[in-house]
């Protein structure tokens, strides 16, 4: 399997397009002429982040909630993690919570359900944002999290719940299909639940602009296919990068 957002604009180019966003979206998709080769953000450093404050206010306007993802979703029970803690794998590949190191100013949640109906389970997605004090510190974490499913690829998350067969691919921007964000990396594999079964298909869909990384996940159930996935993945990508490029943007 390939990443979400590689396979999911296979169908044509789309070497210069975020993924789908909302209509709100600041910047309308357009088919290119050719690979990019600059990325076109510009940052100001007088609204780049500096501290835990400025990172919490961050995180809450662009961690994506139901509506990214598309008609039909809500929130799911809990709805927001503790933005103070981050999840970490530990050396046993297990999932834990823990406090934010000094590097990180902030770190928000938001988990989203799009509701079991008829044979067909839930689709369960969470919304990450992290705010570093720094872009090598986001850097970092974008190169661990390659590393993660190399030294990990089976993986425990909460109780009754675990990934195996986990694949992660790294792509930097103008390469592939990425054309919007500096980096990106895609992790997938099969998610088993002792409460949904399985294996089902799992992703997680991570980019970095700045010193802001935004990552996607996605938990699939009976009934669900890859197709389903990837439309609510891909719109709440899409909207989470677009709000990272207004916080921090350089204003005309």
């Amino acid at each position: 399997m390939g990443g979400l957002i590689w396979s999911g604009c296979s169908s044509g180019d789309a070497t210069s397009k975020k993924p789908s966003a909302t209509p709100t979206s600041k910047k309308p998709s357009a088919t290119p002429t050719a690979t990019p080769t600059r990325f076109d953000f510009t940052p100001d450093p007088q609204r780049a982040p500096k501290t835990p404050a400025d990172g919490l206010r961050i995180a809450r306007a662009v961690a994506a909630g139901p509506e990214s993802f598309g008609p039909g979703h809500v929130r799911g029970t809990p709805y927001e993690s503790d933005p103070a803690r981050w999840a970490v794998l530990d050396e046993n590949c297990i999932w834990q919570r823990a406090p934010l190191p000094a590097g990180v100013l902030a770190s928000l949640t938001h988990y989203v359900e799009l509701p079991a109906e008829g044979a067909k389970g839930p689709l369960r997605f969470a919304a990450t944002v992290t705010v570093h004090r720094d872009v090598s510190g986001a850097d970092w974490e974008l190169a661990r999290t390659l590393e993660e499913a190399l030294r990990c690829p089976d993986q425990q998350l909460s109780q009754g719940e675990k990934l195996t067969g986990l694949i992660s691919r790294g792509v930097v921007f103008g390469s592939s299909a990425n054309g919007y964000a500096e980096d990106t990396v895609a992790e997938s594999g099969e998610y088993h639940s002792d409460a949904l079964g399985g294996p089902h298909f799992y992703y997680w869909d991570q980019s970095r602009i700045g010193q802001v990384t935004t990552a996607v996940v996605g938990k699939a159930a009976k009934g669900r296919d890859q197709q389903e996935m990837h439309a609510g993945m891909q719109q709440a990508i899409g909207v989470m990068l677009n709000r990272v490029e207004e916080e921090l943007e350089a204003t005309e």
